[in-house]
């Protein structure tokens, strides 16, 4: 008998061959969903082993939190599933279309583009965190005050409508194959699903040098002030190390998880659209055009109000005698 032709029959008999021919092709191309589906259960099995290590302890872990964290994963998963192909899928096309070289993927190509894909998650994510915009979806991940596997989950359903996929481009246009540059961001996630966690501690230094650890990602999540906006990396550290990012934890500051402006609500809609509603009110406070549009590309933290103050000043020398009689 012949298995290789048996198990062919029975995969042409179920349909599924059919069924993923009459597929878009910018759907038939994600693999990274297909590598996020196959990682769930996954996640979902390192998770319930870790929960039962801490689940005493509501400072590391609490049940409700963690099935509303994977409840935002699956928004998150939802949302790109349905609208990457549409939305990123044609600008990769075209990049790759007008690319400088045809890189054949090898070993060696696959080496560099796993680390250019690293490269550019670095930019990405602190791009993320010193531009409001991206914030906005990104915030989601820090919110918790917690830290475990569960705590990797915590993603925005609206990351696909807010660009952060076009650092990625570049890397079309020199010639990568956008389905293994997809492929290298999705097991990067992988990777770094295995870094949120208190049960693992310092690992051996020559890890620690080269690669991005529970250790470090920890300090990542940390809003004490000495860690805020640091250590950015996705599957290595040295990128930090390079351009001036990296901070070790400090034995004097135990780290303290979450952002600095905790959320006034746990539901999946405000954990990912209350940054987005207060960066529109901002926005929407009076003052120049160019003023107010700043807020989409400034840091999280910037606030206009010395630019206001400067205004009202303006506003009393105009009218000496206080407001004026049309207020």
């Amino acid at each position: 008998m012949n298995w290789a032709s048996a198990f062919n029959s029975v995969y042409v008999d179920s349909g599924l061959a059919s069924l993923i021919s009459v597929l878009p092709d910018w759907l038939a191309m994600d693999e990274r969903q297909l590598i996020f589906m196959l990682a769930t259960p996954v996640f979902i099995g390192v998770f319930v082993w870790e929960f039962y290590k801490i689940r005493h302890d509501p400072r590391l872990v609490d049940g409700k939190e963690s099935v509303r964290n994977f409840m935002l994963g699956a928004g998150y998963q939802t949302t790109e599933l349905l609208f990457a192909g549409l939305i990123a899928f044609p600008i990769y096309a075209l990049a790759y279309h007008y690319r400088l070289w045809d890189i054949p993927l090898t070993p060696l190509t696959g080496l560099l583009l796993w680390l250019l894909t690293d490269f550019c998650f670095y930019w990405m994510h602190r791009s993320s965190h010193r531009v409001r915009w991206l914030w906005a979806a990104h915030v989601t991940h820090h919110s918790s005050e917690r830290m475990n596997f569960s705590t990797a989950m915590r993603q925005n359903a609206t990351n696909i409508f807010n660009g952060g996929w076009l650092f990625y481009v570049p890397l079309a246009l020199l010639g990568f194959n956008p389905v293994w540059i997809g492929v290298c961001y999705a097991l990067s996630l992988v990777y770094q699903f295995f870094i949120h966690t208190t049960l693992v501690g310092r690992l051996h230094p020559g890890i620690e040098f080269l690669f991005n650890t529970p250790n470090h990602h920890r300090v990542h999540h940390g809003r004490n002030t000495a860690y805020i906006d640091t250590n950015y990396g996705g599957v290595f550290i040295i990128f930090d190390r390079l351009f001036g990012t990296f901070t070790q934890e400090r034995a004097d500051q135990p780290i303290e998880y979450g952002i600095t402006r905790p959320v006034d609500g746990d539901s999946l809609l405000i954990s990912w659209l209350h940054e987005y509603r207060d960066l529109f009110r901002d926005m929407a406070c009076s003052g120049p055009l160019l003023q107010r549009l700043q807020h989409l590309w400034r840091p999280p933290e910037w606030e206009r109000d010395s630019a206001n103050k400067e205004a009202e000043i303006q506003s009393e020398q105009s009218h000496p005698h206080g407001r004026s009689h049309l207020d």
